[in-house]
C-alpha cells in the first residue's frame, strides 16, 4: 500500500511542475519574480529555449547555478528526442521521435540540390481516415504541443547540417495529422519558428497542408497568415472525393472553393493543390478537366503526386503515360503543374506512408 501511495505522490508532485515552454515571456517573468528572482532573467531563459533550442537547464551557462537549480525544481522541458532514423537510397531521412509521454511520431528530411525540407507532424495519429494514407488507419491519440512541432524542426535541421552540410530551407506540415485540427498549437509553432526571438525562418518557406476544413481555411484568412497553404485535393468531384476522403462529406468542394476564395482575398497568397494520381480512379482526361475547372476559383498551382502503396489499401499509382497526358492537359489550360516523384519510398518515408509501422510494432508488443 505504501508503494502505491508513494507512486501517487510522485505523480501528483510531477504534475505541479510547469513545462516552461508553455509560458510566454511575461509569464516566465512573473514566475521568476514569484521565486524571488530578477525579472530580466526571463529574457535570457527565453533566448535559451527558443533561439538556442536548449532543452537542459544545466546548459544555460549565463545563469547562476542556484537559479538553474530553482528552474529544475519548478519547471521542466518536455523535449522531443530521436528514437530511430533511417536513410533512404535517395538520401531522404525518416525519423521516429519519442514524446515526453512515450507517444511516437515521425518526421522526414527531404534533401534536394537547392533545398532542405523538413516534413513535420502535427498530431499523434489522425482522425480523418483518408483511405489511401497509412496515418489515416491509426487512431488520433492527441494533438502535438507547439514546442513538439518546433522540436521536430530543430532535430531535422541538425540532421541536414550533420549529414549534408546544408541548413534547413523549407518546412512542410505534411506529416502525421491534420494541422488545422490542431490550429492553436500549429499557429504558435509557426510563430516560434518564424519569430526573431525564435528560429527566425521566413514564413514563405513554410507550407501548411490540409485535407480541407472550410471554416478553418477561412480562419487562416482572418488571421492573415504569411505562410503557404496547400490543399490535399486528390479528386475534383464530390462523389470520388467522398469515397477516398470522408472529410469531404462535411466540407464539399463548393464549401472549399468558397473558403479558398475567402482565404485568397484576405492573404493574396496562391494555393497549392496536391493531387495524388491513382490508377483507374482519378487519372482520366475527364478528371483533369474537373481539376482544371476547380483551379479557376483561385490563383494556384498543382502538384501531381506519385502514389505510394500501403498494406491496408488497394490503390495503385497511375501509369506514367496517363500522368503525362494529365499534366499536359493542365498545362494547356495555363495551370502551373509539377509532377512530384516520391522520395524515401524504400523506408516508408514517402507521402502517405508515415507511422503505420510503429503502430503495428506497438500492437505486437502490447
Amino acid at each position: 500500500m505504501s508503494l502505491i501511495y508513494s507512486y501517487l505522490c510522485t505523480v501528483i508532485e510531477k504534475s505541479k511542475i510547469i513545462d516552461i515552454r508553455s509560458l510566454s515571456l511575461d509569464q516566465i517573468k512573473d514566475q521568476l519574480t514569484a521565486l524571488g528572482e530578477q525579472g530580466f532573467r526571463a529574457k535570457q531563459i527565453y533566448e535559451w529555449i527558443w533561439v538556442k533550442s536548449c532543452v537542459d537547464f544545466d546548459e544555460m551557462s549565463n545563469l547562476s547555478k542556484p537559479l538553474r537549480e530553482k528552474l529544475k525544481a519548478n519547471f521542466t522541458i518536455n523535449a522531443v528526442t530521436v528514437k530511430e532514423s533511417q536513410i533512404s537510397s535517395d538520401k531522404t531521412i525518416k525519423s521516429s521521435f519519442w514524446l515526453y509521454d512515450n507517444n511516437i511520431i515521425e518526421g522526414v528530411l527531404i534533401p534536394a540540390p537547392e533545398r532542405m525540407t523538413a516534413c513535420v507532424s502535427s498530431q499523434v495519429g489522425c482522425s480523418l481516415t483518408c483511405k489511401f494514407c497509412a496515418t489515416g488507419y491509426m487512431d488520433r491519440k492527441r494533438n502535438l504541443n507547439a514546442d513538439e512541432i518546433y522540436d521536430q524542426v530543430v532535430l531535422i535541421s541538425k540532421q541536414a547540417e550533420e549529414n549534408y552540410g546544408q541548413p534547413l530551407t523549407n518546412i512542410v506540415y505534411m506529416g502525421m495529422g491534420e494541422p488545422l485540427l490542431n490550429y492553436a498549437n500549429m499557429m504558435k509553432s509557426v510563430e516560434r519558428i518564424t519569430a526573431p526571438d525564435g528560429l527566425n525562418m521566413a514564413a514563405k518557406r513554410i507550407t501548411v497542408s490540409t485535407a480541407g476544413i472550410a471554416k478553418m481555411i477561412k480562419k487562416l484568412g482572418d488571421d492573415q497568415v504569411r505562410f503557404n497553404l496547400a490543399l490535399s485535393l486528390h479528386a475534383a468531384n464530390d462523389k470520388k472525393r467522398n469515397e477516398i476522403m470522408p472529410i469531404n462529406e462535411q466540407n464539399s468542394l463548393k464549401a472549399l472553393a468558397e473558403a479558398l476564395k475567402y482565404f485568397y482575398a484576405k492573404t493574396k497568397s496562391p494555393i497549392t493543390f496536391e493531387y495524388i494520381v491513382f490508377n483507374n480512379f482519378n487519372d482520366e482526361l475527364e478528371d483533369a478537366k474537373e481539376l482544371a475547372k476547380f483551379c479557376k476559383h483561385v490563383p494556384c498551382k498543382v502538384n501531381l503526386i506519385e502514389y505510394n502503396p500501403i498494406a491496408l489499401a488497394d490503390f495503385l499509382n497511375a501509369e506514367a503515360d496517363k500522368i503525362e497526358v494529365f499534366a499536359n492537359y493542365l498545362k494547356s489550360q495555363g495551370i502551373i503543374t509539377n509532377v512530384r516523384r516520391s522520395r524515401g519510398k524504400d523506408i516508408d518515408a514517402a507521402c502517405g506512408q508515415l507511422a503505420i509501422k510503429d503502430e503495428k510494432k506497438e500492437e505486437s508488443e502490447a
